[in-house]
């Protein structure tokens, strides 16, 4: 088998068993709680803890040693200062573009209410759930699935085809939340059909957070907008086709579909790679 062969073969097979890894670790703990009980949070937070200090192995082992010669390992995991604001605000900008439409809502409804209230931001701080869908989740998720993922999937596949294939492990790896949903009482079609549709989905917010990763060269780009997605949750097209007046609801239904434009076309200029001082992941002709 050829070298490339060899190194083709070990990205896939190390991306295979670090989600299921991953995924496993989360059920080791024999408990009669549910996911939403604080002592569940703790032994998952745990959990992943330990994952994240493993996911870097095979990224070291599997990697082509002149590429490491040429950058750090850190730099590699998208662990680097130069560009690191830039990283931060741009993807924020870009998923506030896209989520336009929810946005507006918020202020509809009343719910924007919520932000302007010091108690509120308090107890989230203080909630664990609060810190598992904001920060740990998404942290733990875009370390393991993109920054210790991708650059092995690179350097088998032009950056292209490695963005819509490292997605894949995320989305397959979102169908643990059956054993939830059924443990609930939920009935396995049904559970079965609503992990299918949140494997839908996350994989195609996983295409854009690779993407991120991939034209930045930060993990911070792919958390901020994961972290911001979990936040605002699904689009709930459904509360806006809800108001009776037919002005309002297309009014507000346009808003969604300007959003999802205006973050098409911004996309790509936004993340062009000398604004992130980034020649790690991406060259000129792929943009």
């Amino acid at each position: 088998m050829e070298h490339s062969q060899l190194q083709c073969t070990f990205a896939i097979f190390s991306c295979t068993i670090l989600s299921i890894i991953y995924v496993a670790s989360l059920y080791i703990w024999k408990s009669p709680h549910s996911r939403e009980h604080p002592s569940t949070i703790k032994k998952r937070f745990l959990s992943v803890f330990i994952i994240s200090l493993i996911s870097p192995v095979p990224l070291y082992i599997g990697l082509n040693q002149g590429l490491i010669q040429q950058e750090t390992l850190w730099e590699l995991l998208g662990l680097r200062w130069s560009g690191l604001l830039q990283a931060v605000l741009i993807p924020l900008f870009l998923t506030i573009v896209l989520f336009l439409g929810p946005i507006t809502m918020l202020s509809v409804n009343g719910s924007w209410r919520f932000y302007g209230e010091p108690t509120n931001w308090l107890n989230s701080i203080k909630s664990l759930i609060w810190w598992r869908n904001l920060v740990v989740a998404p942290l733990s998720e875009e370390w393991t699935f993109r920054a210790c993922m991708l650059p092995l999937l690179m350097q088998c596949f032009n950056q292209k085809i490695a963005i819509f294939i490292c997605p894949l492990f995320f989305g397959i790896a979102h169908f643990h939340h059956i054993v939830d949903r059924m443990k609930k009482g939920m009935e396995f079609k049904h559970a079965f059909f609503i992990s299918s549709f949140q494997f839908a989905y996350t994989t195609l917010f996983g295409i854009y957070a690779a993407f991120l990763f991939a034209k930045t060269g930060h993990i911070i780009a792919s958390f901020t907008a994961h972290s911001f997605c979990n936040h605002m949750g699904f689009p709930d097209i459904s509360e806006v086709l809800a108001y009776k007046n037919p002005v309002k609801r297309a009014g507000l239904l346009s808003l969604f579909f300007i959003g999802l434009i205006a973050w098409c076309f911004l996309l790509t200029p936004l993340t062009n790679p000398k604004w992130f001082n980034n020649n790690i992941f991406w060259n000129e002709q792929s943009v």
